[in-house]
Order: C-alpha cells, then structure tokens, then sequence
C-alpha cells in the first residue's frame, strides 16, 4: 500500500489540471528527479502532446464560460487521466493492483473536477473577469506544489490533497445557489441563440 498516498494525491491533482501532472511527472522523471516515474510517461512524444495541451489550458482556462465550457468538455478526459496514471504508478510499483489504483485515481479526479468546475461555474456569475485568471494560476500552483510534494513526500502531500478535496466539496454546498444562477443563465443565453438562428423573436426581458 506504499503507492497509494500517491496514487490518491495524482488523482486529485488530474481532477484539477490532468495535462500538468503528465507532464510534471514525465519531467521528473527523465530529468531524473525521481526513479519512480513509469518510463511510459517519459516518452518525449507524451512529454510533447502534454506540453501543449497544458498550454492549451493555460488559456482557455483563464476566460470567463470558455473555462467552464473547458471543463464539461474534460468531466470524462480528466478522471480517465487519473485513472491511467494511478495504475501506471502502481504497476510500476507493484505494490498496488492496477485496477484498485485506477479506480482511486479516477475517482477522486472526478470528484476534483467536479469541485473545480462547479467553483468556475459559481466564480462566472461575477461580472468581474479577474477571478477566473486568479484561480487558474492559484490551481496550476496547487498542482504543481502538490505533485512535487509526492515525489518526495507521498503521505504528507496525500493528507494536504485530502484536507483540499474535502474543503472543496463543503464548498460546493455554499455556493450552489450560484451555480444554479450560473446554469440558468447559461440555458438562458443558448434559448437567445437559437431563436436568433430562428428568426423567432426572444423572451420579454
């Protein structure tokens, strides 16, 4: 069960930004920072499609809606990131079965992601659009801090993954009515569009 800290805490951190922990890991690995990297993760065409779809992400996940539009595209993409690279850490261990890692890493990306995207969603019913770049920058450091963490201290960065997923869920409760604003908002602009597309007029304001 040694691996399992940092299965849990690659998972959290795939839920947030799946592109970066690829990469931090890949980097460390052929860097030699850490022997524990599966070599799959260091091959430099991963390290290459991690690379820009990180800074795919970078961006669009600093734009008000475009980054929750981001996100409902990565509810699948980010917990089966989680899940592969559990397993490949866990396989690479072998102290761990592949499957149980999977389903650790997945998971808990999910339940991340799920935190993650309904705070954008709650943060976009601001007019202001600073707080989206605000939050990006302050996840891409939390993931980048946590990860490194784990390659040389698995069980204190697994405690701090854990103490932030639960925070983030008892977050998601007090914010709900503005993800609901969020969501009706959302719903209200696609109607507008396509009765624009229709030629039908819109709704009394």
């Amino acid at each position: 069960m040694s691996v399992l800290p940092l299965v849990f805490t690659s998972g959290w951190a795939s839920g947030i930004n799946a592109y970066a922990v690829v990469l931090l890991f890949g980097v460390f690995g052929a860097t030699g920072i850490s022997d524990e990297v599966p070599e799959s993760l260091q091959r430099t065409d991963v390290l290459i499609v991690a690379g820009v779809l990180f800074l795919c992400e970078a961006v669009a996940d600093k734009i008000p809606y475009v980054d929750s539009l981001w996100d409902s595209v990565h509810t699948v993409i980010r917990p089966v990131a989680g899940a592969v690279v559990a397993a490949l850490l866990a396989g690479e261990s072998g102290s761990l079965p592949e499957l149980a890692a999977g389903a650790v890493g997945g998971s808990t990306a999910l339940l991340s992601h799920l935190v993650k995207a309904g705070t954008r969603m709650a943060i976009n019913t601001s007019p202001e659009p600073f707080s989206n770049a605000a939050m990006s920058m302050a996840e891409d450091l939390g993931v980048a801090g946590i990860i490194f963490l784990a390659v040389f201290h698995p069980v204190p960065a697994a405690i701090i993954a854990a103490t932030l997923l639960v925070l983030g869920l008892v977050t998601l409760v007090f914010l709900a009515s503005r993800i609901r604003r969020f969501l009706r908002r959302t719903a209200q602009r696609r109607e507008e569009r396509r009765l624009a597309r229709s030629g039908l007029p819109g709704p009394p304001p």
